[in-house]
């Protein structure tokens, strides 16, 4: 048996004379989460199309709850494109919803096939005609607990309530960014958000062993393997931080520590983007949130970027964030017992308003970047696959 899901774009339909370049990205990463099934991926007139046989149905649901530049999808049904068969199929959904509780009804449609002989009032009031007369569901145009939708293009489609799905821009046409991975709850989000913009994405974990334990890293890896499912493809760079906070916290003044962290942390980065390509630094840094994220000394930490740095997060409180987290599914890992390095070399009382001029002056002092260079040569390379997870959905 063959079956049809819709995918409704969005953002996309904005884009002009380019949305073609952005129909094309977001037809290729839903072949990318697909590649191995029997699936069937096509674009037009604003719908992304899946068609696939029983096995992979499944594989095909995920696909669509994770694929970026779609504002929601359903599952369809292809009946005649006649208003009897219209009928029909609308009672049935009715009756599907009727027996999950379902009390009201109304029936919504589009004619994008002009030669239809109905008008979309028509088309809405004879599709509702045998559910209403049968009296499966009442109709409740205002408030109805189920809505059945009419599509009618090329071929016409039924279906119930749609999915949400989490809008944006396909992944990939908005450049590169490399991300500050933590194992805290905003270094995720900030990620999704960057993806969520079109915007493809890789990881960059410092891990300070023995004072960050491998159950640490193996929580960023678990995040890192979450994020690329929205993604579709993210490598994670481990770069082994010790020595460099050692010396840190050797030569620093107290409360300048966490700071220098961050810009010796933004210097490795540095050189990553420029290894990877990248074309920006993304972090999880939200305005006020703790010392580091004082407007001085984000200035600061952004002195010693040669990269735009992009924090998506910086008006949100950290509500908005776990919300996020919730939603895409990084809050339960985020918040697991395992610190990472910025937290367990935290001062006690950390400088909230440094200068650019004080803070390079106390960074050239520590003689570091050879010890930076270093930790980024032995950096370990993890890659994470969406499509490894839809694999798993349909291989026995």
């Amino acid at each position: 048996m063959t079956h049809i899901f819709l995918g409704k774009i969005g953002e996309l339909m904005l884009k002009g004379s380019n949305l073609h370049f952005f129909e094309k990205a977001l037809l290729q990463n839903a072949k990318k989460y697909l590649q191995g099934t029997d699936a069937r991926v096509l674009v037009r007139s604003g719908r992304l199309y899946i068609e696939c046989s029983d096995d992979y149905v499944k594989a095909a649901e995920w696909t669509l709850s994770h694929l970026l530049g779609i504002t929601g999808w359903a599952k369809a049904t292809v009946v005649p494109k006649e208003i009897g068969a219209i009928s029909e199929e609308t009672a049935r959904l009715c009756e599907k919803a009727k027996e999950n509780g379902a009390k009201t009804f109304k029936v919504e449609s589009r004619r994008i096939d002009k030669t239809f002989p109905l008008s979309h009032y028509e088309i809405n009031r004879q599709a509702a005609g045998k559910a209403f007369d049968s009296g499966i569901l009442k109709v409740d145009v205002h408030n109805p607990d189920v809505q059945i939708n009419v599509e009618i293009r090329e071929k016409c489609f039924v279906y119930a309530d749609s999915q949400k799905a989490k809008r944006g821009l396909p992944v990939g046409v908005s450049g590169k960014g490399l991300l500050l991975l933590s194992g805290g709850l905003d270094s995720p989000v900030a990620g999704f958000r960057m993806m969520r913009r079109g915007m493809s994405v890789d990881s960059l974990y410092f891990h300070s062993y023995p004072y960050t334990s491998d159950e640490a890293q193996k929580k960023v890896e678990d995040l890192a393997k979450t994020i690329a499912n929205y993604g579709i493809k993210t490598h994670l760079n481990i770069v082994p931080f010790t020595d460099v906070q050692m010396q840190i916290k050797k030569k620093s003044p107290a409360p300048f520590t966490t700071l220098m962290l961050r810009l010796a942390m933004i210097e490795c980065a540095n050189l990553l983007a420029e290894r990877i390509g990248a074309d920006a630094i993304i972090t999880g840094e939200s305005l006020g949130q703790v010392a580091s994220q004082t407007v001085e000394n984000m200035r600061c930490t952004e002195s010693a970027s040669r990269f735009p740095l992009l924090r998506p997060l910086v008006g949100m409180d950290k509500e908005e964030i776990v919300e996020t987290a919730k939603e895409i599914g990084t809050y339960e890992t985020s918040i697991l017992p395992y610190e990472d390095c910025c937290v367990l070399f935290s001062p006690r009382h950390p400088v909230l308003r440094a200068k650019v001029e004080e803070a390079k002056k106390i960074y050239n002092s520590l003689e570091i970047d050879d010890l930076v260079k270093e930790s980024f040569e032995k950096r370990d390379v993890k890659t994470f696959e969406a499509s490894e997870i839809v694999k798993s959905l349909f291989e026995k």
